[in-house]
């Protein structure tokens, strides 16, 4: 009879613990439900956002200001100069010229007055102005280039700090539906020792796991205040903000044929385009250092007043020099040839760095398409992980409700639960931010 009584009350309190750790669970989805619909921050809005305020991002936007000052620089050589000149000189001992029976004359004046306005313009500088302006502005496509390449890196940099925080964010859910889970097991095992029916190694392996549980949810809590930080800092948000972001798994991988998947990133990667932009502009910068040993044909032009001329040197009259100057260089001691050494070695340099990005953008495009294809492998074994262990729980519930298993077996069975939800969480968000990093291997925009 006391046996009969004693199976009545295991069997009773196995219905307990197992409602009770149904109910965490529950609570467990609640809270991550409630988690999912608190989310405020797609990744769509966070890299918008970085975009538009980060430092680095508004330096890279600066950069095409200066830029189109260059340029405007550079047209300033069509541009003719003015400028005005004033001057007043004291000389002695003047000069002057005795002539019989007509007197003494002054060559000049002691006083000397001049004032003038001066115009100079290059008429022809055989291209000189025009290939200057043509390398500002193709250092201005670079600097777009550059931009571009900035918001590329900085958009990358977002994905993985938001699908960084979707996991962390998520895992915590889970240890917190683990140790719910572990609690409630520890009050039955508690009541059961009093009953007689469980002993201190039952109650000490559960108090094992519930710290093992709580340790791995501290380091877990650890890396999720860090990503927050780092987020707030992508963001200019305040340090004490605490952003949550949704979970975006449902992410479709790029159409391109593995064939053209070389050819299409060559074409659209951001180090492909600025290197080409600098063997053009190394091209450039040869042709223009070959114009500095033409000669520069220009229009001057001066007109003013001053004083000094015969008969009446102190009477200020008006005064003016038109002409056509024109400058040839003879010898500029070498400057030119070693110029023209520093461009073709330029130009090769250039040549090395181009193979030298294909090969890293092949390398990157190998690395981001197996990682991908991995992640993808991942997501299918742990869903299939996930739910043998789920049927494994489920039949281990029978089992501890028929009292054929102990606690603990059941409580290894929930752990195995947990870890293929964590695991699977996992591989389905690597999944999400491998695709991203292949579109930006590729070239695709992030942005």
């Amino acid at each position: 009879m006391h046996n009969i009584i004693k199976s009545e009350v295991i069997i009773l309190l196995a219905l307990v613990i197992t409602g009770f750790s149904t109910q965490a669970k529950s609570q467990g989805v609640s809270v991550a439900s409630q988690s999912s619909s608190a989310d405020s921050l797609s990744l769509e809005t966070i890299i918008g956002t970085i975009l538009k305020q980060h430092p680095t991002v508004k330096s890279a936007e600066e950069a095409l200001k200066n830029a189109d000052a260059k340029i405007d620089l550079a047209k300033t050589g069509y541009y003719p100069t003015v400028d005005m000149s004033a001057s007043y000189s004291n000389m002695g001992p003047v000069v002057t010229l005795d002539i019989p029976e007509m007197g003494t004359f002054q060559l000049y004046p002691n006083n000397n007055y001049s004032a003038a306005i001066n115009y100079h313009q290059v008429l022809y500088d055989f291209g000189r102005t025009r290939q200057n302006m043509e390398i500002e502005t193709e250092s201005k496509v670079m600097s777009e280039q550059a931009l571009e390449q900035t918001k590329q890196k900085m958009s990358l940099a977002a994905v993985n700090n938001f699908y960084t925080l979707a996991f962390l964010q998520e895992a915590a859910g889970i240890k917190d539906e683990e140790l719910a889970t572990l609690q409630s097991h520890l009050k039955y095992i508690e009541t059961m020792k009093i009953t007689g029916s469980a002993t201190d190694y039952q109650v000490l392996s559960t108090q094992v796991k519930i710290s093992s549980v709580e340790s791995q949810k501290a380091d877990i809590q650890a890396a999720l205040t860090i990503q927050q930080s780092y987020l707030n800092s992508l963001l200019g948000a305040d340090a004490g903000n605490i952003p949550v972001v949704r979970k975006e798994l449902n992410v479709h991988a790029p159409l391109t044929d593995r064939d053209s998947l070389f050819s299409y990133a060559f074409k659209n990667r951001d180090e492909m385009l600025l290197v080409q932009s600098k063997a053009m502009m190394s091209g450039m910068r040869y042709e223009f250092i070959k114009t500095l040993n033409k000669p520069i044909v220009s229009l001057i032009a001066s007109g003013g007043a001053k004083n000094g001329y015969v008969p009446n040197l102190d009477q200020i009259r008006p005064n003016y020099v038109v002409g056509i100057g024109l400058s040839v260089p003879i010898f500029d001691g070498m400057k030119t040839k070693y110029n023209l050494q520093q461009a073709q070695s330029a130009i090769n340099s250039i040549a090395f760095e181009t193979e030298n990005a294909k090969r890293y953008i092949t390398s990157e495009v190998k690395e981001a398409e197996a990682y991908m294809n991995s992640a993808k492998q991942k997501v299918f074994q742990f869903e299939l992980q996930t739910e043998q262990a789920l049927k494994a729980y489920s039949l281990a519930e029978t089992s501890f409700k028929s009292g054929t298993i102990t606690n603990l077996e059941l409580l290894d069975s929930d752990t195995a639960v947990s870890e293929s939800k964590l695991m699977l969480l996992k591989a389905r968000i690597d999944y999400a931010a491998s695709i991203y990093k292949l579109k930006a291997a590729l070239g695709e925009r992030l942005y």
